[in-house]
């Protein structure tokens, strides 16, 4: 998916669409949190995992996301014992 396509499927003006993406993958803006929202949902991921600031942490939540309600219910179950 092009910045562009992006940035219109998030509601962006189609004139500002690419530039927006691109600035926000950047670093250059960070997106408010409704945008971010918006985001996500076309990209189908949790707004959690644009948050993340490490790899890993960032697959294990678009992991948790993608996996059935019964693997997720035993993937936390094995977690909270190991705390």
């Amino acid at each position: 998916m092009s910045q562009k396509q992006l940035g219109i499927e998030a509601g962006l003006d189609e004139f500002v669409a690419s530039t927006r993406i691109n600035r926000y993958e950047q670093g250059v803006h960070a997106p408010d949190f409704q945008i971010a929202m918006r985001l996500a949902a076309v990209l189908q991921v949790p707004v959690a995992f644009l948050y993340c600031d490490a790899d890993e942490m960032a697959q294990m939540i678009l992991a948790f996301h993608q996996a059935p309600k019964p693997l997720r219910r035993q993937a936390l179950a094995v977690l909270q014992k190991s705390e």
